[in-house]
């Protein structure tokens, strides 16, 4: 990230909070002109800082206010069955984040469901699927903090 400037910086920060601006808007908050400002953004989708752009959707008014973080274990750890967990993880919508971790257990998932019921029934599915050999689910009581917009390092 060490080819950035101040300015490219300056986009990521505002891209990040909010991408609906035009163009025109963006050049001015950051003082370029239009064309400039447009190849600098082109520049970094290709260079893979900016990964695409979405719209942030409200779970609870989506009626998905259960958010339940699952710890996995697995006695499984060839290549094959990582893959094979990670395309079941990729299939199931109610996961929204999956890592690989270190420590006690070997998977972490964030999952939003609309209750206990529909996490029951997700958990049967997630159960399901061959190696698993311990779940442990916690159901956050509260968000404190949310985001997706990433600290963006200061220049050299």
């Amino acid at each position: 990230m060490s080819s950035l400037d101040a300015i490219d910086r300056q986009l990521l920060a505002i891209l990040q909070s909010d991408v609906s601006l035009s163009i025109e808007e963006l050049a001015e908050r950051v003082g370029l002109t239009k064309t400039p400002c447009w190849r600098r953004i082109q520049k970094l989708e290709k260079s893979g800082i900016i990964r695409r752009k979405v719209a942030l959707l409200d779970a609870e008014v989506l009626g998905l206010p259960v958010s339940v973080f699952v710890q996995v274990k697995t006695n499984q750890h060839s290549a094959e069955w990582a893959d094979s967990f990670s395309a079941a993880m990729a299939g199931l919508p109610e996961v929204v984040d999956c890592y690989r971790m270190a420590g006690d257990y070997d998977y972490i998932l964030r999952v939003v469901v609309s209750d206990v019921a529909a996490y029951d029934h997700f958990y049967k599915k997630l159960i399901a699927h061959p190696g698993i050999s311990d779940v442990a689910s916690n159901f956050a009581m509260e968000q404190i903090k949310s985001t997706t917009e990433l600290p963006i390092p200061p220049g050299d």
